[in-house]
Parts: C-alpha cells; structure tokens; sequence
C-alpha cells in the first residue's frame, strides 16, 4: 500500500478523516476537480448537494480505478463547496457514505473543505480535487 493514515498523538482526533498521510509510492497522481458529470457529461443530482458530492466521489474512483489504484492510494482531498455553511455538512457526509458504500471504500484521508461563492458551472454545487500515491 502507498498511503499510511495516521493521527499524531499531538494533534486532535478527527473522527471525519485522519490528520496525516505518508505516502510512499512512486508515482503521484494530481486530479483535476471532479463535478457532478456522468460519463457522458450529463449533471447528476441537479440541485441536491449529497448527489452532486456522491458523483464526484464516484468519478474519482472511476478515475483511480482506470490508472491501477484506488481510494487507498489517495493521500488527500479537497472539498470546494459553493455557499457553504456549516448545516451543508450532513449533505456533504451524505454523498460521501453512499460513494463510499457504491465503491466499498473508506475515505478517510486528510482533507479540507472550503466555501465558494460559485463553481465554473453555475449548476454544480460541489467540486472534489484528489492526489494519489501509486506505486
């Protein structure tokens, strides 16, 4: 495995993700941000966050999945969410459980979440950026 997760002793615990990612592959994969597309550029969950996040996730996978890896090889994530507010966090959650369920994964590298005031698309609600550590 590329990716080790791990929570340093002097850092608080996050039950969302863990703090820290060692990685020790040798190839790094830098993904572009992934929006609520399917494969054939059609919007997914027009309007409704956890669908649109869930897609994104999803997209993700189907992208690591194409280069030998998968979501245990990603050292962290990016989470853009246009007019976030913290009630948003459920929906957020949400789509990234059921991605995880779809793909039987579990995404618990670092990552960081940060509010927008909008996305290049003006429907898209969310956008997920990813970094891998292949082997």
């Amino acid at each position: 495995m590329t990716i080790t997760l791990t929570n340093p002793e002097r850092l608080p615990k996050v039950d969302l993700h863990r703090q820290v990612s060692i990685a020790t592959g040798s190839r790094l994969v830098f993904m572009a941000g992934q929006v609520a597309w399917d494969a054939d550029g059609a919007l997914v969950g027009e309007g409704d966050l956890a669908a649109q996040v869930e897609q994104c996730y999803l997209n993700i996978g189907a992208a690591l999945a194409e280069l030998g890896g998968s979501f245990d090889d990603i050292a962290k994530v990016t989470i853009y969410v246009v007019d976030w507010t913290i009630d948003k966090m459920p929906l957020v959650q949400d789509g990234r459980a059921r991605a995880c369920a779809k793909l039987g994964v579990d995404t618990l590298a670092p990552g960081t979440l940060i509010g927008v005031a909008a996305l290049f698309v003006p429907e898209h609600l969310v956008e997920v950026e990813a970094i891998a550590v292949l082997d």
